[in-house]
């Protein structure tokens, strides 16, 4: 009974949900290194797949190297637990226009084991780095259809 009424309320008001069918018309430019190309498949994949250069919005990303630190160490000194982290700087602008509508920085982190064995510590580390790259991929899409549904939401609501 109460999702009726919440439902209800919500009907009236004007809300529309952001992620509900609506593909976004967002060109995401290369990114340098293995791993841009991963973050650049995730966001494609989050905007509704791939778009051209002519797109109505472009993306720009560049995405910093990874940067590890020690986390934990045993009493000989060997390193047990470490974090890496990635950084990702990008620009969301008008592709005619050329108007940025957002601009920032977001950074991700993932602690990994670290162990003797090579092989358990290299996948531990590349799962941490694709992990990073999710959490990267997650928070730069949001920004940029929340930036273009804003512009899209006050186009209907003007005319």
């Amino acid at each position: 009974m109460k999702k009726i009424i919440l439902l209800l309320c919500l009907s009236g008001c004007g809300f529309t949900p952001m992620f509900v069918g609506n593909d976004t018309d967002i060109y995401v430019s290369p990114i340098k290194g293995i791993n841009g190309i991963e973050l650049r498949n995730s966001l494609n994949a989050k905007f509704g797949g791939a778009r051209d250069t002519n797109a109505k919005y472009t993306l720009n990303v560049s995405l910093g190297n990874p940067v590890t630190q020690y986390k934990a160490r045993e009493l000989t000194g060997d390193a047990t637990w470490q974090e890496v982290s990635l950084t990702a700087r990008y620009t969301l602008t008008e592709t005619k226009s050329g108007r940025v509508l957002a601009r920032g920085s977001d950074t991700a982190s993932e602690s990994y084991t670290f162990v003797r064995y090579l092989v358990a510590s290299n996948a531990s580390y590349n799962n941490a780095i694709k992990n990073s790259l999710t959490v990267l991929s997650e928070k730069i899409s949001t920004r940029a259809i929340v930036a273009t549904h804003s512009l899209t939401s006050g186009d209907k609501t003007s005319k």
